[in-house]
């Protein structure tokens, strides 16, 4: 089965604007259904649930339905789905709540892979508890997390590992099931405080077919603008009992399950949006079949073949210019790509492509596995990552564009 990008494309208004968009790390255009979803839901009579009118059941299902979307992208149970605004401030719940139980000396594993927003939070709650914040590195020639180092990370004293599926700033994918194996292999400690694994999922999940259980992730961490959704977020519990031994946040006493861990009022439209682009997803190869979730694997596993393909042809290219320097070798990415281009700066090199009508990311170099390669000391770099609706013609164009600079 395949993907037809013709068809995708007919499905994205924002093409028509007539530039070449590999701006997609930092989230992918909106498809027309995700936009109408948003549009009709605002203009609908939505109330908060537990009423007994129509707007407010309105409300009620519209919340329903986005816990059962993400929960099918994943492979995941809807109650184990907490909606928010965005991952950095989920994480930052998420990290408040877990250390409110930490003693001193308590350990939590970060990776340098990982986007700030997946670090800071977690190196916030260790200090406020007096404990101990440890780091995987990773490899400066091919840009990889070797898995081996966390037998030399973990102990007894861990209690959360936190860890990127994907790097939104190289493309590397992870380990995350090898990872996970040590985390979730650890001899129960005297405390009955069993780690928990985190995964930020939100580089990879525009991109791979998600399964928890697979990966060993006791939380997913995601946001739907990825894949061109609305700027929303989500954390999605392994266990859904796990969410009623945490410390609540909600200001509603009566909140239970992943309630506990929302604040505020609902963005009901927003969350009509987050069910489309799901649904989006799971219509990429329209001969997919059976269930949401069964579409959705479909669906992901033809796109990551097209993208396996372009992204190999996209390096390959990049790779034959004269002066172009594709930072990182990982044996498996997302089509997430930063390179240099010698003698010039990457501000100089995104103008001279957007003279040419492409779209491309400066990316300062300064935290991950750009920051250890030196990315912030060279000027940053240029970041390009392909989308649903990229053609091998905007591959070339980029090619074209680059070689000119």
């Amino acid at each position: 089965m395949t993907v037809d990008v013709a068809r995708v494309r007919g499905q994205v208004p924002a093409l028509g604007d007539g530039w070449i968009h590999l701006d997609a790390p930092a989230g992918m255009q909106v498809p027309e259904q995700v936009a109408t979803a948003v549009s009709s839901a605002l203009r609908a009579p939505v109330s908060p649930p537990g009423g007994v009118f129509p707007a407010s059941q309105r409300g009620g299902a519209i919340v329903d339905a986005a816990r059962r979307a993400v929960a099918d992208l994943v492979g995941a149970e809807p109650k184990g789905v907490v909606l928010g605004a965005s991952v950095p401030s989920l994480l930052e719940r998420l990290a408040e709540v877990l250390s409110a139980g930490w003693a001193l000396g308590d350990e939590v594993v970060v990776s340098r892979l990982d986007d700030r927003a997946n670090v800071a939070p977690w190196t916030r709650a260790a200090s406020r508890a007096g404990g101990a914040v440890r780091t995987a590195e990773v490899d400066v020639e091919t840009c990889e997390l070797p898995s081996w180092q966390y037998d030399d990370l973990l102990g007894p004293r861990t209690r959360v590992v936190t860890v990127t599926a994907a790097c939104g700033h190289i493309g590397t994918r992870t380990e995350i099931a090898a990872i996970a194996r040590k985390v979730h292999g650890l001899p129960t400690p005297a405390s009955g405080i069993e780690p928990l694994m985190i995964v930020d999922a939100t580089a990879a999940a525009p991109y791979l077919p998600l399964d928890m259980d697979t990966m060993g992730a006791d939380v997913v961490v995601l946001s739907a603008a990825a894949w061109g959704g609305p700027a929303v977020g989500a954390l999605v519990f392994r266990t859904p009992e796990l969410l009623d031994r945490l410390p609540a946040v909600s200001f509603d006493a009566a909140a239970r399950g992943p309630e506990r861990l929302e604040v505020g009022d609902a963005p009901y439209a927003l969350y009509a949006g987050l069910v489309a682009s799901v649904d989006h997803l799971a219509e990429l190869d329209d001969h997919a079949s059976g269930s949401r979730r069964d579409r959705v694997l479909t669906s992901m596993s033809s796109l990551r073949s097209h993208h396996d393909e372009l992204t190999a042809y996209l390096v390959s290219e990049l790779r034959f210019l004269p002066g172009v320097t594709v930072l990182g070798e990982p044996a498996r990415r997302i089509p997430t790509i930063a390179f240099l281009v010698a003698g010039r700066t990457a501000q100089e090199v995104a103008e001279r492509v957007a003279d040419q009508g492409v779209c491309v990311l400066i990316d300062p170099g300064d935290q991950g596995a750009l920051e250890v390669i030196g990315g912030a000391e060279i000027g940053g770099v240029v970041k390009v990552g392909l989308a649903h609706y990229t053609s091998r013609a905007d591959v070339d164009a980029l090619v074209r564009a680059v070689a000119s600079c």
